[in-house]
């Protein structure tokens, strides 16, 4: 039997060697504890499990996963590329079919009028409603087992070998850290799901909370200036009418008024 190297050895080394041939790895880093902690890839990695043809080789993937055995995971429109390191220096692909058309428009009129920005899209903070919409099981978001092809150079005659499964749940912490990569997998523009005036989807017609508005008494805070207010000017201080004046009459050399 070969001597057990341990998995950290074989990273250093693996990584090293990508160094020196100039290559810039992108690797899922070692984790304990769930593998995902946001909304995407947590939905990610549910929608793995709820498959039975992953469930045999998952468990494995799970532990290649966290100990950091997947050194470098890249996410492309339809394609995952990898490299795994087990015994050896492993190359996964992965090929997920681009969500069909008539799929995603179900999806974007479902969710109409439902989330207001993208931030609020990529941080998973919506409706419970929205977010079944997006997960559910054969016309939501995520791929089912038949839309994805694998590929590995280990020797392992499964198609799901366990270099795979790694790669599997490391595009769900990959989500964690960008979710925006889901939809440039799935080749869609997350942007339509947005309520959008003028389109002909449902938008929300609701006015702005009372805290995200503006108030005037708060404009000094806000812009760092002193607005002082202008008090009413007092009697004493408003300047007097000017006096009427009187046309000046000439007067005779006796005192009485020159005629005209």
């Amino acid at each position: 039997w070969k001597r057990y190297v341990p998995v950290t050895v074989r990273r250093k080394k693996a990584e090293k060697a990508a160094a020196r041939a100039g290559v810039a790895l992108s690797p899922v880093p070692p984790s304990r504890g769930a593998i995902a902690k946001t909304f995407w890839g947590k939905a990610w990695c549910t929608n793995l499990e709820r498959y039975g043809d992953f469930a045999n080789r998952l468990p494995r993937g799970r532990t290649y996963v966290r100990s950091g055995s997947v050194i470098d995971l890249v996410i492309t429109p339809g394609r995952v590329s990898a490299q795994v390191m087990g015994s050896f220096l492993y190359r996964v692909g992965l090929r997920v079919a681009q969500l069909p058309a008539l799929r995603w428009k179900g999806i974007a009129n479902d969710c109409a009028g439902s989330i207001d920005s993208m931030v609020a899209l990529l941080q998973g903070q919506l409706s419970g409603a929205v977010m079944q919409r997006l997960c559910r099981a054969g016309d939501g978001l995520f791929p089912a087992p038949g839309e994805i092809e694998f590929s590995c150079t280990c020797p392992d005659w499964a198609s799901v070998c366990k270099h795979v499964a790694a790669v599997l749940y490391g595009i769900g912490a990959r989500l964690d850290q960008r979710p925006e990569l889901l939809f440039e997998l799935r080749q869609v523009d997350g942007g339509e799901l947005l309520a959008e005036v003028g389109t002909g989807r449902r938008t929300s017609r609701k006015q702005p909370p009372k805290s995200r508005l503006l108030e005037v008494a708060s404009l000094d805070e806000v812009f760092g200036i002193e607005l002082a207010d202008k008090p009413a000017l007092s009697p004493a201080r408003i300047p007097a009418a000017p006096a009427a004046v009187v046309p000046h009459k000439p007067r005779t050399k006796g005192g009485a008024p020159a005629s005209r």
